[in-house]
């Protein structure tokens, strides 16, 4: 899943708390209550989310390894080997973490049924099926809206081969594993500009983010390009997540994520931190 390169539907790619696993991301007023000691995970935008930063922040938030999350991904479908790699990465002279997936790639298309198959049989927890679940029912609505058909109707491109399917499960198990009772994220920064895709050149942001983008806060991004993706945005509304600035916390753990694009002049990558909230 790399940032600003990974594969678009549209173009060819619980936690345990069932009032928030399986909603919309702006139903349940209850999750916003702010209650001193509860989880949670605030993700600020510098550039962007894509599903390959989710993974990196999570991993991150973990404290997990390469060999405890290979462990994780090879269980999930245990025929398709892959390995993960999260390094080191400068931009500007700055550290932050980086993650990759590498996993063998195929070009099967399937619809929304297959997938859920595949997920129904993946080695995961209940609550990362449902998460999981929910992100490709909102990406099949997308993209029924984007082509006029019916989201059952929908065929996935890239997004509906293993190795995809996979990575959004591994993300939903991680997610569920950390468990945070609130997801803040700051507004998505949106740029205009052009993406090259199977189709052909088309204008940012991408048709299946566009569907998406319903209800969400977006600002402005000095650069022009890709930055958010519809496996990005699909995973964030999937986990329920509520759009706002940074919340009266504690924090626990932090982490600088860089995607795998660089932008000229601005920073690719986001700010992820863990801990509790500090209550009314």
């Amino acid at each position: 899943m790399n940032n600003h390169q990974e594969h678009h539907p549209d173009h060819g790619h619980e936690h345990g708390h069932d009032h928030c696993g399986c909603g919309h991301h702006h139903e349940h007023s209850h999750c916003r209550h702010t209650r001193a000691g509860a989880k949670v995970l605030t993700i600020r935008l510098h550039s962007g989310i894509a599903g390959d930063m989710f993974l990196c922040g999570l991993m991150c938030m973990l404290k997990m390894n390469n060999e405890q999350a290979e462990e994780i991904l090879n269980g999930i479908l245990p025929a398709l080997k892959g390995s993960i790699k999260l390094t080191d990465k400068f931009v500007n002279g700055i550290r932050g973490a980086h993650c990759s997936v590498e996993l063998p790639h195929e070009h099967e298309h399937r619809n929304l049924a297959d997938v859920f198959a595949i997920i129904r049989n993946a080695d995961i927890s209940d609550n990362a099926k449902r998460y999981a679940e929910k992100a490709f029912t909102l990406i099949a609505e997308a993209e029924g809206r984007v082509h006029g058909l019916p989201f059952t109707q929908v065929h996935f491109h890239e997004v509906g081969a293993l190795d995809s399917i996979l990575d959004i499960c591994f993300t939903c198990e991680l997610y569920t594993r950390l468990n945070p009772d609130r997801l803040i994220v700051s507004p998505l920064p949106i740029a205009d500009g052009s993406i090259v895709c199977a189709h052909g050149v088309i204008p940012s942001p991408a048709p299946a983010v566009k569907a998406l983008l319903e209800d969400v806060p977006v600002r402005p991004f000095l650069a022009e390009g890709e930055t958010v993706t519809p496996t990005g945005l699909a995973l964030l509304k999937a986990c329920d997540a509520e759009f706002g600035p940074w919340p009266a916390m504690t924090v626990k753990t932090i982490e600088t994520v860089y995607g795998t694009y660089v932008y000229e002049g601005v920073p690719n990558g986001a700010t992820f931190a863990f801990g509790e909230e500090l209550g009314a």
